[in-house]
């Protein structure tokens, strides 16, 4: 037997013995927990009783955001044959009355229990899953594009660059991550353009998703005096990697040593104040604060975490290449779960798009969490597609979720990802895209020029 299949075996075998000793999911209990009860009863709209109740089809929106397929015709195909073949009265399987049950759905409740399920899991983690016994949460933005259609580019323009009719609405989307368990805790979303839409305006709608004790790992753009200021007040801790825009360069000769390239030194406050910021606002920041600049090859990392016996320069390394893991996150859900480009026609159904996929990904990293557990693992150590990939088959077998857990939760500790430390891959596309000219002009004048002169030949 080869070193991969005994730490399988030793894996199967821990999952076996503590699911044994074990009276409940825990993890998996979160999702008939009061708690949640009590948000799903807060924003369950009056209804009476319809084709699709609003829990139906918060569900199936679920398993749209899981599925390869995730049209609307295939969720109302599956819910007809399983009702179909459960001798339970027949429908039909036009998509009409499951998207108008869809729009009536509350875009508060889903954010709601995005967030509470974040909340709860993230509560419950093992204190060996923390860092020094405290949480920490990164924070990273994306962008996102949508159909192409009028009410879409109203609130989400598309980039100024493309011709009217080009191009696609676009969206930026911002997330609060656990590092720990890679839950989705709060999430702001905007347009991609104009006011309210870069990643420090809906950070700043953030702000709340922050406590005491936590500690915040971004990337270099959120290093700036205001953000720093606020969350120190917050009583939260910092890591980032060190603002470009910063006039100054740091000067390791300044301020008060800690060691090689690693010392504390005042920031002070902007004169003049930022467009977005209320006056009130600039008079109560504080006029300067103290941070700790420290040189990790190449990068300038500026956190709030003063004491190096508290937090030594090694760890700090350590722990700003976590960062990455928000990447990893992002990808999941955007290329993973299929997110990168939404499917609703209207604005408020792409929010609500963006909450459905959110709690899709938590359910996921619900089960993984479990699993982990289980297995004497980190959750950061499970593949998120494989889970992925065995949740389906489990609940089309399984039938009720929570039975036979046990057995899901061992498939999916079999599937360890590889320790990749320093990963640098290059982002380009080796397969060539199929030899077509690109759209340059409206569909409906490339209809009528294709009628008058036929379509156009291939690019070589």
């Amino acid at each position: 037997m080869n070193a991969s299949a005994k730490l399988c075996q030793i894996q199967c075998q821990r999952v076996q013995k503590q699911s044994g000793e074990m009276s409940s999911f825990e993890f998996f209990n979160l999702l008939t927990a009061p708690e949640l009860f009590d948000v799903l009863e807060a924003h369950l709209p009056d209804h009476r009783e319809r084709q699709y109740p609003p829990t139906e089809t918060l569900s199936m929106f679920l398993s749209q955001a899981m599925s390869a397929d995730r049209s609307c015709q295939n969720a109302v195909n599956i819910r007809e044959v399983r009702r179909t073949f459960s001798g339970m009265s027949r429908g039909n399987t036009y998509t009409g009355s499951y998207c108008k049950a869809r729009r009536r759905l509350p875009t508060a409740l889903v954010r709601e229990l995005t967030r509470h399920t974040g909340k709860i899991a993230g509560e419950t983690l093992p204190k060996n899953w923390l860092w020094k016994e405290r949480p920490v949460k990164l924070i990273d933005g994306t962008t996102v594009t949508m159909p192409d259609t009028e009410q879409n580019q109203a609130v989400y323009p598309q980039q100024r660059s493309q011709q009217p009719g080009l191009g696609f609405p676009i969206c930026r989307v911002m997330g609060v991550v656990c590092l720990a368990g890679g839950f989705i805790l709060d999430a702001a979303i905007g347009p991609y353009r104009g006011k309210g839409g870069s990643e420090h305006g809906l950070l700043r709608q953030l702000m709340d998703s922050f406590s005491a004790d936590d500690i915040v790992l971004g990337d270099a753009i959120y290093g700036s005096y205001f953000v720093l200021s606020e969350l120190s007040r917050r009583g939260v801790d910092v890591l980032f990697e060190q603002n470009g825009a910063r006039k100054k360069v740091a000067d390791f000769r300044e301020g008060k040593r800690l060691g090689e390239k690693d010392h504390i030194i005042t920031y002070r406050k902007p004169t003049q104040k930022p467009d977005w910021m209320e006056d009130d606002a600039y008079e109560q920041a504080p006029e300067e604060i103290s941070v700790r600049e420290l040189q990790i090859g190449k990068k300038v990392l500026v956190t709030t975490l003063l004491s190096p016996d508290q937090a030594t320069k090694l760890d700090l390394k350590q722990l700003y290449k976590l960062r990455w893991n928000v990447e990893l996150d992002l990808r999941n859900i955007k290329t993973t779960l299929g997110m990168e480009v939404f499917s609703c026609k209207s604005p408020d159904m792409v929010e609500k798009e963006v909450w459905v996929y959110f709690l899709a990904y938590n359910l996921i990293r619900l089960v993984m969490a479990q699993s982990a557990k289980l297995a004497d693992l980190l959750p950061r150590q499970l593949s998120f597609k494989h889970c992925l990939t065995l949740w389906q088959p489990y609940r089309e077998l399984c039938g009720e979720v929570g039975k036979d857990l046990d057995i899901l939760c061992r498939l999916i500790a079999q599937n360890i990802v590889g320790k990749r430390p320093g990963r640098i891959e290059p982002r380009a596309n080796k397969r060539r895209p199929k030899a077509y000219s690109l759209l340059m002009i409206t569909r409906a004048e490339a209809r009528e020029s294709i009628r008058k002169h036929g379509h156009p030949k291939k690019q070589k």
